[in-house]
């Protein structure tokens, strides 16, 4: 019985394909699964239980016959757009983003790395706030202060190098013609 019913929906799903149009789908006290395409066929009783399967009409075809699919030809604006995702020496966007990204990266932190330790030394200039200082503390908090400068310096010096050299990729970029997006 199965098979004759899964028989039928598969000849019912073809038929609607074909056709276009809906097939309905439930299943009876019996299980008996049961499909149409006619919802005044549904037993009342299923019919808030039915699932549905929209088959789309075919499209008409434009050209007669079948045959090959055109083969596009590259013309005058498709090489163009070609060209465009390639330098002038055939370097393209992951090249570029490649150079500059570690570049950006290490900018990135040497920024992130002074703005913290300016803020640390900051928060030791208010907790000294005046007070009066043993010497012992005194050389402390200047051993302190001069790693956070140190530091600083590093980072500073950091920060340098990679503004330097993203401006020199920037001009390599421009002199091969790359796209200024793939700096970015």
């Amino acid at each position: 019985m199965k098979r004759i019913a899964l028989g039928l929906f598969l000849i019912g799903i073809f038929v609607s394909v074909v056709q276009g149009g809906t097939v309905y789908k439930w299943v009876d006290k019996d299980g008996s699964v049961n499909f149409t395409d006619d919802y005044t066929k549904i037993p009342a009783e299923y019919r808030n239980k039915i699932e549905t399967q929209e088959t789309p009409a075919p499209q008409e075809k434009e050209s007669p016959g079948p045959g090959p699919a055109p083969v596009p030809v590259p013309g005058p604006s498709q090489k163009a757009e070609e060209r465009k995702k390639e330098d002038a020496y055939g370097r393209g966007e992951e090249y570029w983003r490649g150079r500059v990204q570690p570049w950006k990266k290490q900018l990135k932190e040497a920024t992130e790395n002074y703005d913290s330790a300016t803020r640390r030394m900051n928060e030791k200039r208010e907790q000294q706030g005046g007070k009066l200082l043993s010497p012992t503390q005194w050389n402390m908090l200047q051993a302190e202060n001069k790693q956070i400068l140190e530091e600083r310096t590093k980072c500073e010096a950091q920060m340098k190098e990679a503004n330097e050299t993203l401006k020199k990729i920037a001009r390599e970029a421009e002199e091969a013609k790359a796209d200024p997006e793939w700096l970015k």
